[in-house]
């Protein structure tokens, strides 16, 4: 529904149809690797997913992922498929060796599923955030999103290179600590960029905040800060 109502022309394609070749993953032109639950949600969802679509240079699902990449289309991971792009590689990208960030369980020790504020870096590449001026209110429903930075030098890279594109913040832009940060993530991040800019994976559901009496308090009269913008900008980038 979000990417109809920014545009676009999607169509739901099933992972079997694209590793049996009834499907080009090359023939479209953005990917949005969905969450809700995916396999179960259990624990490692993300890395079954990574695993079924291929590391880069081993299946051909895999190679076609990553020239979708390289070749700058869009690539929207959300929740389960933020996990996805971590455990692919394909988040933050460039690098060599072990991955250099991951997605474990809460800090708090189980599920969360609540309405948080996401403040975008105005210096990301992302061509997802370009031109948001303001934050997005949407929903989180996960119990294994906590980013964790491999060391303090890799938080530090994230930081000066503007990857961290969305951070859990509040209304009024103070410091985010538990429930707005809902699972205890290092530097309140989010989502993540790739350099490019045309990779973004965010643990939090954008797509669940797109009409305007979505917006929790609607009833109270109040609007705005809809994800849909993620979708407008991807779209529009096609």
């Amino acid at each position: 529904m979000a990417c109809d109502l920014a545009g676009g022309d999607p169509e739901i394609v099933h992972l079997n149809q694209l590793r049996s070749g009834e499907r080009n993953l090359l023939d479209y032109h953005m990917l949005v690797v969905p969450g809700g639950f995916s396999y179960g949600d259990d624990l490692g969802a993300g890395v079954l997913w990574a695993v079924d679509l291929g590391q880069r240079g081993e299946a051909t699902l895999g190679d076609a992922l990553a020239r979708f990449v390289q070749e700058g289309r869009p690539v929207l991971g959300i929740c389960n498929g933020f996990q996805t792009l971590v455990k692919a590689g394909l988040l933050p990208g460039d690098h060599d060796g072990p991955r250099p960030v991951t997605l474990t369980h809460n800090a708090s020790g189980h599920f969360e599923c609540r309405w948080v504020y996401l403040e975008p870096n105005p210096n990301s590449p992302s061509l997802f955030t370009k031109g948001l001026t303001s934050g997005i209110l949407c929903p989180v429903a996960h119990g294994e999103g906590r980013l964790l930075a491999r060391d303090k030098a890799t938080l530090d890279r994230l930081e000066a290179d503007n990857l961290i594109t969305l951070t859990y913040s509040t209304l009024d832009s103070s410091l985010a600590t538990y429930p707005a940060n809902p699972n205890g993530s290092a530097l309140n991040i989010a989502g993540l960029s790739n350099a490019a800019g045309n990779v973004l994976g965010l643990m939090p559901h954008p797509e669940n905040h797109i009409f305007p009496w979505q917006h929790p308090r609607a009833h109270r009269g109040e609007t705005g800060l809809m994800g849909l913008r993620l979708f407008e900008n991807g779209v529009r980038a096609c």
